[in-house]
C-alpha cells in the first residue's frame, strides 16, 4: 500500500498546487482538504507501526464497536421525532448519507467478527450490536447505504465456510424484508421511481427517476464534460464545484492521473486484505478481515451516491481497520513465536547427552 498511498497523495498535491497557481483553488481551503486526506494515511501508518499484540487488537476493536453502539443509541433516540437520522456532532444540518455509510461499514465488520466468533457470550454481544445497528441504519433513509448493503451482504456470504447455505439464507431474508420494513423506508426506496411527474426528472423509457437522483446524474454528466477541459490534473482539490459522488469528484479534481492513482489505491487495499485472509488462522483476525472486505465492498457501492472516501466519519474507522488488517499476520506470527517460547520455558532446559542416565542411552537414541 505504500506506493499507492504515495502516488495518490502526490496526485492530490500536484493538482491542487496547479489549481492554486491558476486561481481555481483557494490556498487555505485546498491545503486543509488535502491535509485531511493525508491524515487518514497517517492514522493508517500509526496503527501499522504500533499494534504489536492480540491484546491491543482486542482493545481497539472493543472501542470501535462501543463507539458504534453509542452512536446507534443516539440515532434511535431521534426516531420518535421523525425525519432522517444523523450522527452526533454534525451541526444543524446533519448528513444521513454519511451516518448510513458509517453504520454500513461497522455493521459489516461486526458481522465478520460474528461469523468467526467462538464463545456463545461473544456471539450474543455481537448479535446485540447488529440488532442495535439495524434501526438507525434503516431510518437514515440513505439510498446509497441501502445500495451498498446488498453487495456487502453477498461478500460476507461468499467469504464464509458454508457459503451456499449462508447466501441462500441472506437472499431469503432480503426477499421477505419488505414485509417487515418500516413504511418510511419502503416509501423512500419507491420514491426513486414513483415521484409525481416533474420537469426536472430524467426519464429512461417509461421509467421516471426522482428529481434528487436526476440532479445527481446530471451533475455527474456535467463533471465529466468539464473534466475534458483539464484532463490530466483536473481543477485541483476543491477547485471544482461540489459533486456528490466519489469517482466523478476525483476525476474532476485530480484528472485522469489522480483517478488512476485512486483506483490503484483501492485495488491495493482490496488485494492486501484478500491476501492476508488466506494466511490468517486466528478466528478473531479472520473475522476482522472478512468484515473489512465486506464493508469495503459496500463502501465502493455507497460511493456512487456520496463522497465516501473523503468523509471523516467513514474514512477514519476505515483506515484504522485497514491498518489492523495489514498488520494482523505480523501479530499472529509474533503470538505464535511467543507461545512456542512460553511452552519451551515451561518444559525446562533440554538435558545434554552427558546428563542422561544409562537407561536413557538405549540403542536407537539419536541426538
Amino acid at each position: 500500500l505504500n506506493l499507492a498511498i504515495l502516488l495518490y497523495t502526490v496526485a492530490c498535491l500536484l493538482s491542487t498546487c496547479l489549481g492554486v497557481m491558476t486561481g481555481r483553488v483557494d490556498p487555505k481551503t485546498g491545503f486543509f482538504f488535502v491535509l485531511k486526506y493525508v491524515e487518514y494515511f497517517i492514522l493508517f501508518f500509526m496503527v501499522v507501526n504500533h499494534v504489536r499484540d492480540t491484546a491491543q487488537v482486542k482493545r481497539f476493536i472493543f472501542c470501535l464497536l462501543l463507539t458504534c453502539l453509542i452512536t446507534c443509541v443516539i440515532g434511535m433516540l431521534q426516531i420518535p421525532a421523525g425525519g432522517r437520522l444523523t450522527a452526533p456532532f454534525e451541526g444543524e444540518r446533519g448528513e444521513p448519507n454519511t451516518f448510513g455509510g458509517y453504520l454500513l461499514f461497522l455493521g459489516a465488520v461486526t458481522a465478520g467478527i460474528l461469523s468467526q466468533a467462538g464463545t456463545t457470550r461473544t456471539k450474543h454481544v455481537l448479535i446485540g450490536l447488529l440488532v442495535a445497528i439495524i434501526p438507525p441504519f434503516l431510518f437514515t433513509l440513505s439510498r446509497s447505504s441501502y445500495f451498498g448493503f446488498i453487495p456487502a451482504l453477498l461478500v460476507l456470504g461468499i467469504l464464509m465456510k458454508k457459503r451456499v447455505i449462508v447466501i441462500g439464507i441472506f437472499m431469503l431474508l432480503l426477499a421477505v424484508s419488505p414485509l417487515f420494513m418500516p413504511l418510511q423506508v419502503k416509501d423512500r426506496i419507491l420514491y426513486t421511481f414513483n415521484q409525481p411527474q416533474h420537469h426536472r426528472q430524467i426519464q429512461v423509457g417509461d421509467v421516471r427517476i426522482d428529481t434528487s437522483t436526476s440532479a445527481r446524474i446530471r451533475s455527474w454528466q456535467e463533471a465529466i464534460a468539464d473534466w475534458a477541459r483539464k484532463p490530466l490534473f483536473g481543477y485541483g482539490v476543491t477547485g471544482y464545484r461540489f459533486v456528490d459522488a466519489q469517482f466523478p469528484r476525483v476525476l474532476t479534481e485530480t484528472g485522469i492521473i489522480g483517478l488512476l492513482a485512486f483506483l490503484y489505491l483501492l485495488y491495493c487495499t482490496g488485494k492486501v486484505a484478500l491476501e492476508n485472509l488466506r494466511v490468517l488462522k486466528d478466528p478473531l483476525f479472520r473475522g476482522i478481515t472478512i468484515g473489512f472486505i465486506a464493508g469495503y465492498t459496500g463502501l465502493l457501492f455507497h460511493s456512487v451516491g456520496a463522497n465516501t472516501f473523503i468523509i471523516v466519519r467513514i474514512m477514519e474507522p476505515f483506515w484504522f481497520i485497514a491498518g489492523l488488517v495489514v498488520v494482523l499476520p505480523v501479530v499472529e506470527s509474533q503470538s505464535s513465536v511467543e507461545a512456542v517460547d512460553a511452552t519451551a520455558a515451561a518444559a525446562g532446559p533440554i538435558p545434554s547427552v552427558g546428563s542422561l542416565s544409562r537407561s536413557d542411552r538405549a540403542d536407537g537414541f539419536t541426538v
